[in-house]
């Protein structure tokens, strides 16, 4: 498996997996032509340096899983960086093999690579599976989230 940056020729398949699930299938609009707002994001994350946004290809080339990385600067931990993982997707038939964890490591060790002292994720409290597989690799509800969204 090789972990790669993404590329504008990605972002169909990229989008295909954010929309494959149960709840990005209520936010995401998966549709060929794709909406021109993808393309739009991708090359806005493409452009900054605190943005990596990897596609992971199995050994036919295919893109089987994604994840976007944010580092983030501030002032507290002495000028820490905070890392972000968002939008972790695996193609659906290969779910369920340990690609997921194989993910998380490589962004666990990519965030040391770039000094960051915490790696945080949110999660979705409808996805019961999901935080128990982040509490597994070592991951702790240390916070208490929230969030506004505009609409």
């Amino acid at each position: 498996m090789i972990f790669r940056k993404a590329t504008k020729h990605d972002v169909i398949k990229i989008v295909e997996m954010i929309a494959d699930d149960e709840l990005g299938k209520t936010r995401e609009n998966f549709q060929i032509p794709l909406q021109p707002e993808y393309f739009t994001a991708f090359e806005n994350i493409d452009a900054d340096q605190n943005q990596e946004l990897v596609v992971l290809e199995d050994e036919n080339s295919e893109i089987i899983g994604t994840l976007q990385l944010s580092f983030i600067q501030y002032l507290t931990y002495r000028g820490g960086i905070r890392a972000q993982i968002e939008a972790v997707r695996i193609r659906k038939d290969k779910r369920g093999l340990g690609i997921g964890k194989t993910m998380f490591e490589w962004a666990i060790h990519r965030a040391k690579e770039r000094n960051a002292h915490v790696l945080q994720l949110t999660t979705d409290k409808k996805r019961p599976k999901a935080i128990k597989f982040y509490e597994d690799l070592g991951f702790k509800a240390t916070h208490e989230g929230m969030k506004m969204h505009f609409d």
